[in-house]
């Protein structure tokens, strides 16, 4: 297994990688070359082309959800891959809204009184999923896209809670509504030390995708080896209280027993300093060029 960051909210100056608000993972898996997300413009693969991946060679892609910073450089991917389909969640629409935090500082808004000119889009490109729909792939809940290559979808309840907490909202065909976050969606890979999670922004709380992938009839008796990923923290205010809610994440990380973390994009630096003071070497810093390899993860790796 090796895994490559093609494009994060850090850029690396060494290896000439220029980064951007978005993320974009490219694996190899056994026989399979996967893309995780496309970051928010086509720098993803001037990326890839500096790093010689070919996304030409590409046979499975995955959007994680429908937000414009993981899906905006699908374009030109179909435009350099030809084949692959793009797996994601059949919930997946254009209608993902953001609260403004002035708004939200004003006390919790009604949905119903708010309009479009109030609200932030930060969905899919508009007109993605009918432009694309011969490469689109919907899925419902969890998928085994390949022997060892899982998509997991959310089975917590009153997710919309989080959704609130967020300031994060979908536009249905009733009005708005708070996003339950249904279109987001974990990729798992099977390795011998255990399961190695993906979920690009962890909008439920990572604690909460660990738990979920544990608790899968699929997984029974396979722990959670790694979990890769944004942890949405950097809106968290820098203070006592952001603090503390940062402290009660890292205390259930730690206490979940899962030995790595790879974290960076919506994490943001001043959570992820704090997170570093109660997890230490469990946790590990993600910028755009970063290589992760079976070899390389500690207590050895390989894939079944």
């Amino acid at each position: 297994m090796k895994l490559i960051t093609l494009v994060e909210n850090k850029s690396n100056y060494e290896q000439h990688l220029a980064g951007e608000h978005g993320l974009s993972v490219y694996i190899e898996y056994g026989p399979h070359k996967l893309l995780l997300d496309a970051g928010t413009t086509a720098l993803f693969a001037q990326n890839a082309k500096r790093l010689r991946v070919d996304l030409g060679a590409v046979d499975i892609a995955v959007l994680s959800h429908a937000h414009y910073d993981h899906s905006g450089g699908f374009e030109t991917f179909f435009r350099e891959n030809t084949h692959a389909g793009l797996y994601l969640q059949a919930s997946c629409r254009e209608n993902c809204w953001r609260i403004p935090g002035h708004l939200k500082k004003a006390g919790e808004p009604e949905l119903s009184g708010l309009c479009e000119g109030q609200l932030k889009y930060i969905g899919l490109p508009k007109g993605f999923l009918n432009t694309w729909q011969e490469r689109i792939i919907s899925v419902e809940g969890d998928v085994q896209l390949a022997p060892g290559i899982w998509l997991i979808a959310h089975h917590t309840k009153r997710l919309w809670e989080t959704g609130r907490a967020a300031g994060m909202c979908r536009l249905e065909a009733d009005g708005y509504c708070y996003d339950d976050f249904s279109h987001e969606q974990s990729l798992v890979l099977e390795t011998r030390p255990g399961l190695f999670v993906l979920n690009s922004c962890c909008h439920s709380g990572p604690e909460t995708v660990i738990r979920e992938v544990s608790d899968r009839p699929c997984f029974l008796g396979k722990p959670v080896y790694a979990l890769m990923g944004g942890f949405h923290l950097k809106d968290i205010p820098a203070d006592r209280q952001g603090e503390m809610r940062i402290e009660q994440l890292g205390q259930s990380l730690f206490n979940t027993g899962v030995p790595h973390f790879y974290t960076g994009h919506c994490t943001g630096d001043w959570a992820y300093d704090r997170l570093k003071h109660i997890l230490g070497d469990r946790l590990h810093a993600l910028k755009t060029g970063t290589v992760l390899q079976a070899e390389e993860l500690p207590e050895g790796g390989g894939i079944h």
